[in-house]
């Protein structure tokens, strides 16, 4: 028996190439498009995030405060903490000024650069020019000593001991 050639323009191969190319392209497209959807819902998030902290990285320059029925100024580079005092935030200067303020200190942590400021706990948020020394304290936490004197003991929780220690070493 004698094979005839094909004359026809059909060819196995063409056919074969066609069918996979056919059958690749839709999925490509629609792999590309769940990928543009995937990260249009995570990218704005990210970047909202991203353009708060650009247009907040110069930080917050002072701090307008009322005391003694007046208008106070107070800049950033004379305050060596915020604490809570009262369930109010106050700040406390390196002369030993206190004054409260009208934020949350979850608020003030965002207005502050945070390569200066650091969140100890719920209670502070200490500069760091005023960290004196710090030392091990019980439960692998770690007890910061500042510049001012203080009664309360400021005490870095075991979780945030690296994230701390990273932010001393690395400014």
């Amino acid at each position: 028996m004698e094979t005839q050639p094909i004359t026809n323009s059909f060819s196995p191969t063409l056919a074969l190439d066609k069918l996979l190319a056919n059958a690749i392209m839709p999925s490509t497209e629609n792999i590309s498009e769940n990928y543009r959807n995937f990260f249009q819902q995570i990218r704005l998030p990210w970047l909202n995030d991203l353009l708060t902290k650009l247009t907040t990285t110069a930080g917050k320059k002072s701090f307008l405060v009322f005391k003694s029925n007046k208008y106070v100024i107070v800049p950033t580079e004379n305050i060596a903490f915020f604490y809570i005092k009262y369930e109010s935030p106050v700040i406390m200067c390196f002369d030993r000024q206190e004054y409260f303020v009208n934020y949350s200190l979850e608020q003030i942590q965002n207005l502050l650069h945070e390569k200066q400021f650091y969140r100890l706990n719920r209670q502070y948020l200490i500069n760091f020019n005023a960290v004196k020394e710090v030392e091990h304290y019980f439960a692998r936490k770690l007890l910061v000593n500042p510049v001012i004197p203080m009664k309360d003991k400021l005490i870095v929780s075991k979780e945030k001991v690296t994230e701390f220690l990273h932010w001393l070493d690395n400014r």
